[in-house]
């Protein structure tokens, strides 16, 4: 065998271990978010009688007001968002999705969990913690079992709408719903159960690190890398860039664009050492998801 062909043979044994790799975490991910979400629902809201806002709202108000089995109802109710998925994301995505729900209808109709309360403020908070918990697991493993966000994708490609109009106009219409069939309370409650899941889902999504990219553009710009190296102990970027219009009117300079992550923690401690060495240097913020390779790991840093 050639040294080309090891590196071919190597290369592909590297590809494949990365697929299982993300296949076995892809797994453990939607189970657990399954898992998780079951508890949420039999736990807490389903014996309870509470709603929740997406998809899952609209499975529990028709168990409200129907009485029809929720694990068929999950399947039935989402079925069209996985056909959706199925056309605007992937076929990947819709067969793991399929797979969630399925695994979400199967638990609700033959696992029982306890009971846990029968006070109304916990049932909101925890059954919305756990049910969103499960949800954002799920994401993780790169399915939903709540198919309000495919709808919003979907919506926000076929009209003006955005993604947060979509999902703002579904859930309103579903609290407006349960308060004129069912009372105003259980649509109050409905909304905090909605707004712990939510706020729970971007906590599983994206973690307890939110993370901020910071542009900064200075004439001072090796002070101020080697600040954020050494005294905030994160790692920098050097973008090259050329000056065009400012303060001191039109300049053809070159200039080093630093480009930098931080956490919101470390965020006022960046703007102020910059502040120390040019209060005029240009700084522009931006929200990150998430981030992966690179410094994440800070490296022992000086005190100021």
């Amino acid at each position: 065998m050639s040294t080309r062909d090891r590196l071919h043979q190597l290369q592909r044994l590297r590809l494949r271990r990365i697929d299982l790799e993300r296949a076995i975490k892809d797994t453990l991910f939607i189970l657990l978010g399954v898992a998780s979400a079951g508890f949420g629902l039999k736990g807490f809201l389903l014996p309870n009688r509470f709603l929740d806002g997406g998809v899952m709202g609209i499975s529990l108000l028709v168990n409200v007001i129907s009485g029809i089995d929720l694990s068929l109802l999950v399947v039935l109710i989402n079925f069209p968002f996985v056909v959706i998925g199925y056309t605007q994301i992937s076929k990947k995505f819709a067969l793991k999705t399929l797979v969630a729900i399925t695994l979400l209808s199967l638990t609700l109709a033959f696992i029982d969990f306890p009971i846990i309360t029968s006070d109304k403020l916990l049932i909101a908070v925890f059954g919305g913690f756990f049910l969103g918990a499960g949800i954002g697991l799920s994401i993780r493993g790169g399915s939903v079992i709540d198919g309000t966000e495919v709808l919003a994708i979907y919506s926000s490609r076929k009209t003006t709408l955005t993604v947060g109009d979509v999902i703002l106009g579904f859930n309103i219409l579903i609290f407006s719903t349960a308060a004129y069939i069912i009372n105003i309370e259980t649509a109050l409650y409905a909304i905090l159960t909605y707004l712990v899941a939510s706020k729970s889902v971007d906590f599983v999504v994206h973690g307890i690190e939110e993370y901020t990219s910071v542009m900064i553009i200075s004439e001072k710009s090796e002070a101020i890398k080697e600040a954020i190296v050494n005294k905030l102990g994160r790692g920098v970027t050097i973008l090259k860039g050329k000056s065009g219009f400012g303060k001191k009117g039109h300049r053809s300079t070159d200039v080093d664009v630093i480009y930098s992550v931080v956490t919101r923690l470390e965020l006022q401690r960046l703007k102020t050492l910059i502040t120390k060495i040019d209060q005029d240097a240009f700084v522009v913020e931006n929200s990150v998801n998430d981030i992966k390779g690179g410094m994440i790991k800070k490296r022992p840093f000086q005190e100021d």
